[in-house]
């Protein structure tokens, strides 16, 4: 019975102490998005998007990124500034789930508007939404099939 117990007790300290997974670290856990992880630590970005949030991230993969020509994305992760735009302009205040989603504009942290559609599927300017409401502590990610560059 002592046994039973002080097992228990060690497992549900365990289980207590295990706790959601901020954005940052839900994306980089899903393992397709590590040159998103990259491109955020190069725009000082991360603690950002651990931050309290809540946060909306249409997160582009490795895939959509290999979009990107190499040359082109070779300079914007060397340029801050624009990388900054770029990354803050997939990120909307507030947490929006699938389900919420309309067709419209929305505004970015970055201070743009992005054009939803949800015609023939949810798409973002020119980007298709790939998987929906990939929930972490401090907001939601939805996975898009491209990079999205503010006007």
């Amino acid at each position: 019975m002592k046994k039973t117990l002080i097992a228990s007790l060690i497992a549900f300290g365990a289980l207590s102490a295990a706790h959601a997974k901020d954005i940052v670290d839900t994306a980089v856990a899903a393992g397709n998005f590590k040159t998103l992880a990259t491109a955020l630590q190069a725009a000082g970005l991360v603690d950002t998007l651990k931050g309290k949030g809540p946060f909306t991230v249409f997160a582009p993969t490795d895939a959509a990124f290999a979009k990107v020509p190499k040359a082109d994305l070779d300079a914007l992760l060397a340029d801050k500034a624009k990388l900054t735009a770029v990354l803050t302009y997939h990120v909307v205040p507030g947490k929006v789930m699938a389900a919420d989603v309309k067709a419209g504009k929305v505004k970015t942290v970055q201070g743009s508007e992005l054009t939803v559609s949800t015609t023939g599927g949810v798409k973002v300017d020119a980007a298709n939404v790939v998987k929906t409401d990939i929930v972490a502590d401090n907001g939601v990610i939805h996975v898009i099939d491209s990079v999205v560059i503010p006007k």
